[in-house]
């Protein structure tokens, strides 16, 4: 497989999807000069059929979301949705944060699931798999749309992000927020701007998160933080002051996850650390593996989320150890919201009628 990193992308390398069956062999000078080349990136729209996905995992705060992107183009290596472009026949590496589709239409989807008679009020998630306010957002807006709604019909909505462009959508926020009806969790896993240059290329700063982290809370918008992820070896010794960090910015409570690596998301992140960390790569492995009772991932309901073993809990000491101090300590970064306020969609002209 040919590797090479490329400024302000992620991925050093682009192995097939595991559906792909058909792969187009390109002799060895040919694969060298297409890897040469960098990438750019591609928007595509994907008009989405049904814009309510659903799961029944114990180990995931929610049960409800949406997920206005597919693919991502902040680039971060350890992204766990990255295996999800083998579905659409693409790379899981490079194509993942160059290969970008946007849903257009989820707006509109998303009214026609809130109309039907049947529909049950409970808090939804935006961006649970990929960034809802990644780079593509401020000239599409498709995270900006599906917010209108929630404000226009009191729905309850909790956003997971690592952008702080967020902090445009303040005034949707904020009123939400008045009536309980919005979470946000913003994820930083480093503080160290060279260490984020590698890992979340085009993910914005620590510091430009944080502030939007302050400008939320300082608005009544519930802000939790989310170390996501623990690498060890890479950003786990920064535990403590990123907590110490998010505190200072007015964050409410604080949650970590173990670094995951399902499914093709092994193979790329095993070549980025050959690429930017080789003399860390069999440490950093290593201790992957004893979190996961041998293997590189362990996708069991109740561990996959923080690992086991000794190292495991050695982190899950440090962490909780330092949240209780700072007063971050919370049993989910989604808060609890008031799902009682919700009108449906076509209601108040129903009512007129009578």
């Amino acid at each position: 497989m040919t590797t090479r990193a490329h400024k302000g992308r992620g991925a050093v390398s682009a192995p097939l999807g595991r559906f792909e069956r058909r792969p187009v062999e390109l002799d060895p000078d040919a694969a060298h000069e297409k890897a040469a080349q960098a990438p750019q990136t591609v928007l595509r729209a994907m008009q989405a059929g049904q814009v309510i996905s659903t799961n029944s995992s114990p180990d995931i705060p929610f049960d409800r979301s949406i997920n206005p992107y597919q693919g991502c183009e902040h680039g971060c290596i350890y992204c766990y949705a990255r295996p999800s472009h083998s579905y659409l026949d693409l790379s899981p590496g490079l194509d993942f944060e160059t290969q970008i589709y946007y849903k257009p239409n989820a707006a509109a989807r998303l009214l026609e699931e809130w109309e039907k008679k049947s529909y049950e009020c409970k808090p939804i998630t935006i961006g649970a798999n990929t960034d809802p306010y990644q780079p593509a957002e401020k000239t599409l807006e498709v995270t900006r749309q599906l917010l209108e709604q929630f404000v226009e019909y009191r729905h309850p909505v909790n956003i997971i992000t690592k952008s702080n462009l967020i902090a445009r959508d303040l005034d949707l926020l904020a009123d939400l927020a008045a009536d309980n009806l919005c979470s946000v969790a913003i994820s930083i896993p480093t503080m160290e701007d060279d260490l984020k240059r590698v890992m979340e290329p085009r993910v914005p700063s620590a510091a430009s998160r944080l502030k939007a982290m302050q400008l939320l809370a300082e608005n009544g918008v519930r802000t939790s933080a989310l170390l996501a992820p623990i690498i060890p070896a890479i950003n786990d010794h920064e535990m403590e002051s990123i907590l110490e960090a998010v505190a200072g910015a007015g964050a409410s409570q604080a949650h970590y996850i173990f670094l995951r690596l399902p499914h093709e998301l092994s193979e790329i992140f095993s070549a980025w650390l050959q690429t930017h960390f080789p003399d860390r790569k069999d440490r950093v492995l290593s201790l992957v593996r004893q979190a996961n009772g041998g293997l590189t991932y362990d996708s069991r309901f109740g561990v996959r989320q923080t690992g086991r073993g000794a190292y495991a809990d050695m982190l899950a000491s440090r962490f909780h150890a330092a949240s209780r101090k700072l007063g971050l300590a919370g049993s989910s970064y989604q808060h609890s919201l008031d799902c009682k306020r919700f009108s449906r969609p076509g209601q108040k002209q129903f009512d007129l009628a009578f």
